[in-house]
């Protein structure tokens, strides 16, 4: 049975008369007398009655069309998304991202985008960069803006590049200093910072390893903004992106660690073929990058 047979035999719902259901299909009424009789003979059962007055669904017709309709949905719907995605001018893009970058980076670079590409349909996914990568493999998000730079099959292309600074409340005592605050001063304090797993963390974690030392964590939270609130509101410090600097008063100090940055990019899976759109989005990105190295 063809898509093409359930039209017909929803058209025969709605008109009840084949001589009208086979002109609104474009075809004759004999041509879809017998493609009815194919049909019910191939499901092994009547689904139409045949009186003076047209034809009408029996139970077991009424049962076909609800299945026929939501087919026939779904296949229309089906089609509809490919074309959507298959065009690189209006088709969709799959985009992940992560938290920190929602109200900088990610606004910029979607600001560029639709100059260049007004039609385009952007979904957006918000995530910490393990979850990221799971949707990239698992064909979820054709895209995704992380950091650090995963090892494996994916492209890479580097945005920007962000300094980290050391925050601490208002009125603490290294507000004062002038040289830059070592490791080892920090992991003497209590810690607030992203849990074990979070690719910022890796980056935190490999800092204090550099420099010997293991940081006294008093906090740990899963979002960059509720981290600088924390160390304002008095009950820690922490290593943020320096764009982070300052919204709940906390004061950002320079940090003597060498490589206290990260790098964002854009990556994608390499062992799959990007739809038209997302190559376009990924084309038109690394043409603009980077975006503003050292800054939000």
């Amino acid at each position: 049975m063809l898509i093409e047979d359930l039209r017909a035999l929803l058209a025969l719902g709605e008109h009840r008369h084949v001589t009208e259901a086979a002109a609104a299909l474009g075809t004759t009424q004999p041509t879809l007398s017998r493609l009815l009789s194919r049909v019910e003979a191939e499901v092994g059962a009547r689904l139409f009655e045949r009186d003076a007055r047209g034809v009408h669904p029996n139970p077991l017709g009424e049962v076909t069309l609800a299945a026929a309709r939501d087919i026939v949905d779904r296949h229309d719907r089906l089609r509809r998304d490919l074309a959507g995605l298959l065009d690189p001018e209006s088709g969709t893009v799959r985009l992940a991202f992560l938290d920190s970058m929602a109200t900088s980076l990610v606004p910029r670079i979607l600001r560029d985008v639709r100059r260049r590409a007004p039609h385009m349909r952007i979904e957006l996914r918000q995530e910490p960069g393990h979850e990221m990568l799971r949707d990239l493999d698992a064909g979820v998000s054709e895209l995704a803006m992380l950091s650090p730079r995963p090892s494996g099959p994916y492209g890479w292309v580097a945005l920007q590049t962000q300094s980290l600074a050391l925050i601490v409340p208002p009125g603490h005592r290294w507000v004062a200093r002038s040289r830059a605050v070592p490791l080892a001063e920090v992991a003497r304090e209590d810690f607030v910072t992203i849990p074990s797993g979070f690719g910022f963390r890796r980056l935190v974690d490999d800092l204090f390893a550099a420099a010997g030392v293991t940081p006294r964590i008093a906090f740990e939270i899963g979002d960059l903004a509720t981290i600088e609130g924390l160390v304002g509101a008095g009950l820690g410090v922490a290593l943020v992106p320096e764009q982070f600097v300052g919204a709940s008063g906390t004061v950002g100090l320079a940090l003597a660690a060498p490589g206290a940055e990260r790098v964002v990019g854009l990556t994608w899976r390499t062992d799959r073929r990007l739809g038209p759109a997302a190559a376009r989005f990924r084309d038109f990105v690394e043409r603009a990058a980077p975006y503003g190295l050292t800054s939000g």
